[in-house]
């Protein structure tokens, strides 16, 4: 680790270029699953109009009487390869704060010149332990 040659304002301008993509992608990921939950509700079921939508039984909070839409065999598959991917998409999310908070972390460190603390936050960014990069509260 004595062989360390950071620029701090080199990284601190890497990390704001990585946070504003990082808020793009976030936006992506977000247009995503709202244009598969759109395509889900607009692919139709494969059952007559007056059967696509089932009245739902009971008493309700406004008085009017509200209906379930029945789901077609392309919106289940839709909603089934959503539920199949937040794993996936959640841990994108996960790397990239992983990634931006122990490379900051690491920085901070490194300039305080605690070496043993700087390889630590790295190590915890590659395991992706958000847990040991967050400060205690979890804010950050």
């Amino acid at each position: 680790m004595a062989g360390w040659d950071i620029k701090p304002q080199g990284v601190q301008g890497q990390l704001q270029l990585t946070g504003t993509r990082a808020g793009t992608l976030e936006q992506a990921l977000t247009a995503f699953v709202a244009n598969m939950s759109e395509a889900a509700q607009a692919a139709g079921t494969a059952v007559p109009g007056s059967m696509a939508e089932t009245p739902i039984q009971g008493p309700t909070a406004s008085g009017n009487p509200l209906s379930q839409k029945a789901s077609g065999p392309v919106g289940a598959a839709l909603s089934e390869y959503l539920a199949g991917r937040q794993k996936d998409l959640k841990s994108i999310g996960e790397r990239v704060q992983a990634a931006v908070l122990g490379a900051a972390k690491a920085t901070n460190e490194y300039v305080e010149g605690d070496l043993q603390s700087a390889k630590e936050a790295q190590d915890a960014a590659r395991s992706v332990r958000l847990d040991l990069l967050k400060p205690p509260g979890g804010k950050k």
